[in-house]
């Protein structure tokens, strides 16, 4: 590999991406999707705000064990009038089991006067003081200048002072912020072009917004012109327009460019899973037409294109969509489907022969076709795959249940809703009838359900729902929409699964997706 076209992929989905209008990560989240970028192969994964929150606390005490990038804290600079050492953010992240740190400082002196109040050398003298700090206690460093090139065009003497601070305080990248994302792709090269007469262009950064619709262009204007790390996120996410959408990016760079990244042409095949992953765990659809791993970013109409692309699919594609795992919708190939499952069957230790396999893969699409999505609901893909091949019992039967609510005013006058379920079950040939009570009608059929299991299986004591998700699947029919849930657990042993049902029944989807919950759990415990 020529080390000079190395381009260093740095993600910042977990942090700058949950700025998006709506979006709040658990640490279920932030662990299901750290995984994947892993997986892929970027070579940083900014985790989050060390000491910012409760949520990013929590999800710096795991145990992540990545094999192919390095776990990154976010912060900033010291505060203005505390020294580096006694300053509590930066001790946070020092503290923090993250190797690599990234800290934004400001870069431009508008921002500097007018935002922290402070005096340029102030803001300097912050910049060089956490550096340094950072590389007394071994820990490689980033900067994220702020502003930077709004502050480039308003005082460009003062904005590459900043940088060359921080590159003489042994920050290992500087990166070039355009935090507004105003600047537009040839206003990016001019501007960098004079940077790299102050910093090596081998430790410069880009970190590009969306505003303009710009974010990838900006991105690879910057690696053109010299630039060899790229900060961008998974679905473009990020605060108002959003930020470089690592999606776009990446797949540009591998399969277009002289460019050389972690990611191997095999990886890439991840990328629409990691893609629509993304989407489950937001609860959202993706746009259909999103470049390279969108539904319809290779599907052909009827009429002459269609025509062309059956007999030559070079005709109207600029890449094969099965490079990142994406179909075409005209030739329908069941091959990568297959390919897709003997991949996720081997990871399970789940042997079946070709007959067996083909089966599966026409149920899935069969419960595709219904609603049913498994990129991420793996424990319920993992039971539909043993129940197809008798690998799994079913520990206990439904009959029937009940789940009545009521909105009444309590004797304080106070507005309280009360639910109760009721649930008719089998279990291990006995009939078991119980009433569970909730703050709503899935916690009480939750609550019925463990009363009736709990004295069969005591193991379900440690179960724990983390996160309940609904979708509507067709919002065109109203109230009598099909409607997808999403169902995230965890118990004792830190395991984290997450199952899936549907009905037009939103009641039904949940229960559906609470069995498997359970199931899972069970099946687990007692095939240990």
């Amino acid at each position: 590999m020529n080390i000079e076209n190395k381009i260093y992929l740095f993600d910042t989905t977990l942090r700058d991406g949950q700025q998006t209008t709506g979006v709040n990560f658990s640490v279920s989240d932030k662990m299901t999707i750290a995984k994947s970028l892993d997986d892929l192969g970027v070579d940083y994964i900014e985790g989050g705000w060390p000491g910012a929150n409760p949520t990013d606390n929590d999800f710096f005490s795991r145990n992540l064990n990545f094999s192919k990038s390095k776990f990154t804290a976010f912060g900033m600079t010291r505060r203005p009038g505390r020294s580096a050492e006694n300053d509590p953010g930066l001790n946070s992240l020092i503290n923090s089991n993250a190797n690599t740190i990234c800290l934004v400082g400001k870069s431009s002196s508008f921002q500097v006067k007018s935002a922290l109040g402070i005096s340029e050398d102030e803001n300097l003298s912050m910049l060089s003081d956490s550096f340094n700090y950072l590389s007394i206690k071994n820990k490689e460093s980033i900067y994220d200048a702020e502003h930077f090139f709004d502050g480039f065009k308003q005082n460009k003497d003062y904005s590459l002072k900043c940088l060359s601070i921080a590159l003489n305080s042994d920050a290992r990248w500087i990166v070039l912020c355009d935090t507004n994302g105003g600047t537009l792709p040839n206003e990016i090269s001019e501007i960098i072009d004079e940077v790299k007469k102050v910093i090596p262009k081998e430790r410069l950064g880009i970190h590009a917004h969306n505003d303009t619709e710009n974010g990838v262009a900006n991105a690879l204007a910057a690696v053109n012109t010299g630039v060899r790390h790229v900060q961008g996120t998974i679905n473009g996410l990020g605060e108002r327009c959003g930020n470089t959408n690592l999606v776009s990016l990446i797949p540009s760079l591998v399969l277009k460019t002289n460019f050389h990244t972690n990611i191997s042409k095999e990886n890439l095949k991840s990328l629409t899973k990691l893609s629509n992953t993304l989407s489950e765990i937001l609860n959202e659809t993706k746009p259909k037409n999103a470049p390279y791993v969108g539904e319809n970013a290779f599907s052909h109409k009827g009429g002459l294109h269609a025509s062309a692309v059956a007999k030559n699919p070079s005709t109207y594609e600029h890449i094969d969509p099965e490079l990142v795992g994406n179909s075409r919708n005209v030739i329908i190939s069941d091959q990568a489907g297959k390919a897709n499952l003997i991949s996720q069957l081997k990871k399970l230790s789940i042997k079946i022969d070709s007959e067996e396999l083909n089966q599966i893969l026409e149920l899935i699409k069969q419960k595709e076709a219904e609603g049913f999505s498994y990129d991420t609901a793996l424990a319920s893909f993992e039971l539909l795959v043993r129940r197809q091949v008798g690998q799994i019992q079913e520990y206990f039967n439904l009959n029937k249940f009940r789940v009545t609510d009521e909105r009444r005013w309590n004797a304080k006058g106070k507005l309280v809703i009360d639910s109760e379920a009721t649930v008719h079950l089998q279990v291990k040939n006995e009939e078991k009838m119980t009433v569970g009570v909730g703050n709503g009608p899935v916690n009480a059929i939750d609550s019925a359900l463990r009363q009736a299991l709990i004295d069969f299986y005591p193991t379900l004591n440690d179960l724990k729902l983390t996160d309940y998700k609904v979708m509507i699947l067709s919002s065109d029919k109203g109230t009598g929409a099909i409607t997808r849930v999403h169902i995230e657990s965890t118990d004792d042993s830190k395991q984290h699964w997450t199952t899936v049902g549907v009905s037009s029944n939103i009641i039904d989807a949940s229960y559906n997706a609470i069995y498997d919950s359970i199931t899972y759990k069970l099946f687990n415990d007692l095939n240990k």
